[in-house]
């Protein structure tokens, strides 16, 4: 993946232009930066006059009063401005949260595959945490900041050229000192992102796999592996932090060596005459404040920087395309009966010679179509193709003789139901889980769907019932009881097609016939398409398809495939697998 970090320019027109839902609010608020920004720059000014007004033996109030007016209304402002600018920048960051969420789990299968878990979720959390503070830095502070240098320069020159232009060369200096850092980090700093999300991707990783980690004795290598991306992290770290250390350093020097300047200019100066005590302490106090002001704005283009690997990974991932969208004039699904129809359809995934080729069958509403063969034949890809996770290159895919590349995937979708081999459950509730295949279900039709799948019963026995917490993936349960939530999910969902990923495989075989005849109950009067290593799931189907490299080699009913001594008897063969005399319907339909 490329890793290069965009410019500092480009984040930050990118990460300001994501304001523009509230973008009269952010107007606002720089107009308000420009306010508080001349009240920072009249109190230097009235701060010279009053000395010399003082050391001329005449009254100072009018521009003490004027002095202190200006200095309540500048935290008044500050106040209002801070408040506003911490609301729009929470506001903005939950909204694009959302958003960014939203869009990365529409992404394909393949994408989160490549980028892997931990990496995906640091770079959403750590992106918007930095988005959060680029918005808030520029709109509470930053702005006001900008706006004080801006015109603090042609002030200080309409009072005295000389003492000016050693502000703008200490300007001039800091800006300068902090371009070359930045030059000199920008590519460390990339390999600190790096390094980083490494870390992340392993903690998820290993987590992830607690179980296995703590089965296999593997808790102090996996600790030791850790420390390792630790240290690898740090080694490249440190040469970034020591760069932006000099540059704190040079640049503390820069502004005491300032201080000096124009003390010792203003007293040549002023024992000319050509200078008062109080412009000298007017020249102090500009100096004080640019000095504060490149600051703050150093400090906060250092965090940016830092930040630039971090929100660059942020804004591929929102540009990212591939995540399958509706065509202009798609349309719902009309009334599914649940026909399927692959006409000649052909996909290749991009780099690999895996997929399918001239895939052509038809399966009648109501019909049970198995999938079989060798690993990387095709029969997952068959399925994905036909939930349009895939594209194919050629050929349609049609549900009821309507081509599914011009329906709208939410209808699509809607009409498909799926128990996969991992269960697929969430750390929540029970009847949350079962309620996936139907939001709106009533607490009735969610037992109804549950004692169909002959789940109801262990339900009961677990603490509260459907309100008891599976835990991640749901591993508070055992493996046929996963797949019974599963199988009720399904049941509820009440789609008229019905897929079945290896939904029995690693179940022993009294587990195995309960979650079968859940699977019989399911499959009544729906469009079934199963894939399945046993084959004793299969027996029944009214059609197999036999896939080797991505072609059909066989297809047929179970007892004549068998017999025919080709792939499908070999695989029958080494399945131990008794060919049956009758093959067995599925049930008919549940009122």
């Amino acid at each position: 993946m490329n890793s290069k970090p965009l410019g500092l320019i480009a984040i930050y027109t990118r990460a300001l232009a994501l304001l523009a839902p509230e973008k009269y609010l952010a107007m606002g608020l720089a107009a308000a930066g420009v306010v508080i920004a001349v009240t920072q720059l009249a109190e230097p000014i009235l701060f010279g006059r009053v000395v010399d007004a003082l050391s001329k033996g005449e009254s100072a109030f009018f521009y003490i009063g004027l002095w202190a007016l200006l200095g309540l209304f500048g935290i008044f402002a500050g106040v209002i401005v801070g408040i506003n600018a911490d609301r729009l920048a929470h506001r903005q960051k939950l909204a694009h949260l959302a958003s960014i969420f939203e869009k990365t789990i529409a992404l394909p299968q393949s994408s989160h595959a490549t980028r892997g878990s931990g990496a995906t979720i640091r770079t959403i959390l750590s992106g918007m945490s930095a988005l959060f503070w680029l918005w808030l830095g520029v709109m509470r502070e930053q702005l006001a900041t900008v706006f004080g240098i801006i015109l603090l320069v042609p002030t200080a020159f309409a009072m005295d050229v000389r003492m000016s232009v050693i502000l703008v060369t200490l300007a001039a200096v800091y800006t300068l000192m902090h371009v070359v850092v930045v030059k000199r980090t920008a590519v460390g700093q990339a390999a600190v992102e790096e390094h980083e999300t490494a870390l992340s991707s392993r903690v998820v990783d290993v987590i992830g796999n607690v179980t296995v980690v703590q089965s296999y004795g593997r808790l102090k290598a996996e600790a030791d592996a850790l420390r390792g991306l630790a240290n690898d992290l740090l080694a490249a770290q440190y040469p970034v932090l020591t760069w932006w250390g000099v540059l704190t350093v040079l640049q503390r020097s820069a502004a005491t060596l300032t201080m000096v300047i124009i003390f010792s200019a203003g007293a040549v100066l002023a024992g000319r005459g050509e200078l008062t005590v109080g412009e000298i302490v007017s020249f102090v106090a500009f100096a004080a404040l640019l000095i504060s002001k490149l600051d703050a704005l150093s400090g906060f283009a250092v965090r940016i920087d830092q930040q630039a690997p971090t929100l660059t990974a942020l804004f591929r991932l929102i540009d990212e395309g591939g995540a399958p969208v509706d065509a202009p004039s798609a349309k719902p699904l009309r009334t599914v009966e649940g026909a399927v129809t692959f006409d000649d359809v052909s996909f290749r995934y991009e780099g690999a010679p895996q997929g399918i080729s001239d895939l052509s069958f038809s399966v009648k509403a109501g019909e049970t179509i198995a999938f079989v063969g060798p690993t990387g034949s095709g029969k997952s890809t068959t399925i994905g193709l036909l939930q349009r996770f895939l594209k194919p290159k050629s050929g349609r895919i049609l549900v009821d003789n309507q081509d599914i590349a011009g329906v709208t995937l939410q209808s699509l979708r809607g009409a498909i139901a799926v128990v996969f081999q991992d269960a697929g459950l969430f750390n929540r509730s029970i009847g949350e889980n079962i309620r996936i295949g139907r939001p709106g279900a009533t607490d009735a039709e969610v037992e109804h769907a549950s004692r169909l799948a002959e789940a109801h019963d262990f339900i009961m026995r677990k603490p509260g019932g459907y309100d008891f917490v599976i835990g991640e993936r749901g591993l508070a349960l055992s493996g046929g009881e996963r797949q019974r939530i599963a199988i009720a999910r399904a049941i509820l969902k009440d789609a008229p097609i019905l897929i079945l990923d290896e939904a029995t495989s690693a179940l022993d075989s009294e587990t195995e016939a309960k979650i079968k005849r859940a699977l019989d109950t399911l499959r009544a009067g729906r469009t079934t398409f199963v894939i399945a290593h046993r084959l004793s799931t299969v027996a029944d189907a009214d059609q197999i398809l036999v896939l080797d490299q991505g072609k059909i080699v066989e297809r047929g009913q179970f007892v004549e495939l068998a017999e025919r001594g080709g792939l499908f008897s070999r695989l029958v063969a080494e399945g131990g697998f008794t060919v049956p005399k009758t093959t067995e319907k599925p049930r008919e339909p549940i009122a």
